[in-house]
């Protein structure tokens, strides 16, 4: 897994303050099903856009409850696409490799 690990404390370095290049986060719980699902194919995206500066995390809202709550993150898989530290994207439910690599190159 190259994905990085999200949480309150470096969610704003790691997010916020990165430049030019797009950031998905994927917000999961280990107890969520669908998250479950989704798990792969982040780890998969992952690998696929290693070296192109485009950053892939993941954010336990089990343990990064004020971030999630910050998001208005409601329910679960949520991915947020963020470009210059702002929201760009935001996507419902499980996604399809194809679809999130389509979104983040063009971003």
């Amino acid at each position: 897994m190259s994905e990085l690990n999200l949480t309150d404390a470096n969610f704003d370095q790691e997010v916020k303050n990165y430049k030019d290049k797009p950031v998905l986060v994927d917000f999961f719980a280990t107890w969520c099903g669908p998250c479950q699902v989704m798990g792969p194919i982040i780890d998969e995206l992952s690998e696929e856009l290693a070296g192109s500066g485009i950053k892939i995390a993941k954010l336990n809202v089990d343990e990064s409850q004020a971030k999630a709550g910050e998001y208005g993150v409601m329910s679960i898989p949520t991915i947020i696409i963020f470009k210059n530290g702002e929201e760009k994207e935001r996507l419902l439910g499980i996604q399809d490799k194809a679809s999130l690599k389509q979104k983040l190159e063009a971003l």
